[in-house]
């Protein structure tokens, strides 16, 4: 581990201690992903307070989540909503929504949240037949590939207000290489692209150090 990761880790650590300090709810829900075999890519726990103050400061009632992974994300958005908000996140895994959906029941926002299972652009649409939307709050961290078509989905689900959050797009920098034999960067720069040309959006991305490396979050507000 590099100089600047060692410090990066051991900031967010303080910063995390004081001000998003864990509960049993969402230290098991790592614990239990870990032991499931899930990747450990859940968001640090200063990101997830991020979130949920976000969503908090939204005022959000209805949101939508794009990649549940083991839930953890779920939980700082969950614990955000008002006592008749909901949440729906999409997850391509079923293996991955079985822990999620049990950390979820764990954390007692099982009668909020609902995990639907396939790959999001089969279930999107699925969404938009329903009439579930418009989402006031979006949080879009699934695979990078078809980030495009997932912040358009959320455009298609909103209303004007709604906020957006992507992550992962600074991808250790690469974002600023064209990069024709990563489908990441060139997914997250066809986001980029597609927000930068889309009027009804409002948006702005910054580069974020921590215990996951070097990164970055993309904040997109729909204006009309």
């Amino acid at each position: 581990m590099s100089n600047d990761q060692d410090r990066w880790t051991t900031v967010d650590h303080y910063l995390t201690d004081l001000l998003a300090p864990a509960d049993e709810a969402l230290t098991a829900a790592l614990a239990d992903s870990a032991a499931a075999g899930l990747p450990e890519i859940a968001v640090a726990p200063n990101q997830g307070k991020l979130l949920h103050l976000l969503v908090a400061a939204q005022g959000a009632k209805n949101v939508l989540e794009i990649g549940t992974l083991g839930g953890y994300s779920t939980i700082w958005l969950a614990r955000a909503l008002p006592a008749d908000g909901r949440l729906v996140t999409l997850e391509y895994s079923p293996a991955h929504a079985d822990v999620a959906r049990a950390n979820i029941a764990r954390a007692g926002l099982d009668k909020v949240v609902e995990v639907r299972t396939g790959a999001a652009l089969d279930t999107l649409p699925l969404l938009e037949q329903e009439g579930a939307g418009p989402f006031d709050f979006v949080f879009v961290d699934a695979d990078k590939v078809n980030n495009p078509h997932y912040v358009s989905w959320a455009l298609r689900l909103s209303r004007p207000g709604t906020l957006i959050v992507v992550d992962n797009v600074v991808r250790g920098g690469r974002v600023a290489t064209a990069a024709p034999d990563d489908p990441a960067i060139t997914g997250t720069r066809e986001t980029f692209e597609l927000i930068a040309g889309e009027p009804r959006l409002d948006a702005t991305a910054v580069q974020t150090v921590g215990t996951k490396g070097y990164d970055g979050l993309l904040l997109v507000r729909v204006v009309s």
